[in-house]
Parts: structure tokens; C-alpha cells; sequence
């Protein structure tokens, strides 16, 4: 398999503190690649270093099969990235934004400006000031700058902040579009578990600066289990029934009114004919798969915000 990315032993200290330690990574040609963590977990850090925004305090980074180096320049021309806050020059249109970007990367071609802009649904802006636009349509337009040069790896810090629902499924589709139909290599970094669980290849799960694993959808799917949701006031008494009556052991308790069961052979009618026999009210109860936002909070502990 051929490799965009690949990292060996990556670690960035501050201050004395490891934000990232010792991370090795692959990221295939071709797919997309989410990078989930808490916040503080060192995702942007670690964007940045692939970009030399910052250097690596030990191991090494490969893109496109070359090392990086400080030195390093002419990989950034098959690069395109959107990293925090895009920033532009606000008295400029996004069409002069992205013409004098054009210049800097060394490409003369006033139709990529066009597609670009027509691909994150940006055409009727026409005149118009940057420092007007809303936060959504700097978001558009900073995704509009990373693919107009039609990079071959695309490094995108929380693509989706700022956007409004449909805006969300717009650019969802422009990544599916174009890993598929142009090839590109995404590297995305969100906090919407639920968006990156639709359109990602592999992910990456980091916390407090630790690479906890790295995991390709399909065999994260094969790992997921169906389980029955119970909703209930009366969680006591339904477990008590669960244990003694359905001779269930493998369930879990989470609050004071959910219970999950994982035991195989026991179906959802069985369990709801039981419960109610026994007088035991049910809010609701329904089949359910684990989620990715499940399994991430499993893999981190649960009880931090992501970002």
C-alpha cells in the first residue's frame, strides 16, 4: 500500500511538556482520514508539523515518499490545507484572494479559480468585501483556497466549524467527491464524530499528545456490536428482571434510566414482554449498533469534550 503520509516516533515538546509524543501514523493514498481527539490533544500541533509550521522536537515525517526536512519546499506545491482560523485579506474579494494565491503557488489558470469557487458553492459573491462575509463563507472560501490548485493531499484543521447544517452535507459530499473522483488524499481533523463516522476511510484517535490507535472503518465496523437500549424509571427493578427472570448477564447500567444489553440470543420483543408483565414502565427501548462517538469514548475514557 502506498503511503501519502507516514510518521515515525513524532514528538513535539513545549516548555518542557510533550503536546505531542510519539506518534507514527499512515495515511493511504487516495482515502480520508479522520483525526479525532479531546481538545488540547495536539491534533492542530500536529497538522502543523506535517505543514513545517512547526518542527519536530525528535522522529520523522514522510509525504509523498520523501522526508521532510526544514528545507523542505517544493512538496507544499501538491499540498492544499486549512489550518485553525483561514485567514485573508478582508478588503479583497474572494476572487482576488484566490488569484493572489494562485500567483504564490505558481499557478495561471483563472477557470481553477471559477471551479473552485463554484465546487464549495461560492458564485454569487461577486464584488463583495471578505471582511462582509459570514463565518460559514470564510469557511467556504478557505476550502476553496486548498483545492484550487487541485492538491493531491488536502490537510483540513475542523473544516466544518462555522457551517450551518446544510452546509455541513455540502461539504461532507466535496469530500467524498473528492477522494473519489479526483484521487485527492484527505488528512480532516472534527469534532462531529457523527460526519467523520460517513465519510472516512480510517481514523486516528489521539489524546493528551498519545496516539491511541488507528483503525480502518470496515474493521471498526466488524468490532461494532448490536445491543438492545433500554430507557426506564425504573432501572432497578428492570435489571432485578433482567438478571432473574431473562437470566441476562451481559448488560450495563449507564445513568439512572438506561440499560444496554449485549448478551447474544435475547431479542427485543422477549425482553419488552417480560418487563411490562412485571409492571416496569418503558420509555423506550430499541435495537442500536455502537457508534464511532461510542467507541471514541471508550478508547479516551469518556468525559472530555472533542475537538
Amino acid at each position: 500500500m502506498s503511503y501519502i503520509v507516514s510518521t515515525r516516533h513524532v514528538t513535539k515538546v513545549f516548555k518542557g511538556k510533550e503536546v505531542v509524543s510519539d506518534v507514527s501514523m499512515n495515511i493511504p493514498e487516495g482515502q480520508i482520514y479522520g483525526f479525532l481527539g479531546p481538545n488540547g490533544a495536539g491534533k492542530t500541533t500536529f497538522m502543523k508539523m506535517l505543514l513545517n509550521l512547526v518542527k519536530p522536537t525528535s522522529g520523522e515525517i514522510e509525504l509523498f515518499g520523501e522526508r521532510l526536512t526544514p528545507s523542505s519546499v517544493e512538496l507544499f506545491k501538491r499540498i492544499g490545507s486549512i489550518i485553525e482560523y483561514p485567514i485573508f485579506y478582508d478588503k479583497l474579494t474572494a476572487q482576488d484572494n484566490l488569484e493572489l494565491h494562485c500567483e504564490y503557488m505558481g499557478l495561471y489558470n483563472p477557470k481553477a479559480i471559477s471551479d473552485a469557487l463554484e465546487l464549495v458553492k461560492l458564485t454569487s459573491v461577486d464584488g463583495k468585501a471578505v471582511g462582509e462575509f459570514s463565518l460559514g463563507m470564510k469557511q467556504r472560501l478557505g476550502m476553496a483556497r486548498a483545492i484550487v490548485t487541485k492538491p493531491e493531499l488536502l490537510i483540513l484543521d475542523e473544516p466544518i466549524n462555522g457551517l450551518d447544517p446544510a452546509g455541513i452535507k455540502d461539504f461532507r459530499d466535496l469530500f467524498q467527491m473528492l477522494s473519489q473522483e479526483y484521487r485527492m488524499t484527505l488528512f480532516i481533523s472534527s469534532h462531529l464524530l457523527s460526519e467523520i463516522e460517513q465519510v472516512a476511510d480510517t481514523i486516528g484517535i489521539i489524546q493528551n499528545g498519545i496516539f491511541k490507535e488507528e483503525v480502518s472503518m470496515n474493521d471498526l465496523k466488524k468490532r461494532s456490536s448490536d445491543y438492545i437500549e433500554i430507557v426506564t424509571p425504573d432501572c432497578r427493578k428492570a435489571v432485578f428482571i433482567l438478571e432473574n427472570n431473562l437470566k441476562i448477564k451481559n448488560f450495563k447500567v449507564i445513568g439512572d434510566h438506561t440499560i444496554r444489553i449485549y448478551q447474544a440470543g435475547i431479542s427485543q420483543p422477549e425482553v419488552s414482554k417480560s418487563l411490562i408483565l412485571n409492571d416496569i414502565a418503558i420509555e423506550s427501548i430499541h435495537q442500536k449498533r455502537t457508534s464511532l462517538e461510542e467507541y471514541f469514548i471508550d478508547q479516551t475514557g469518556g468525559g472530555e469534550k472533542y475537538a
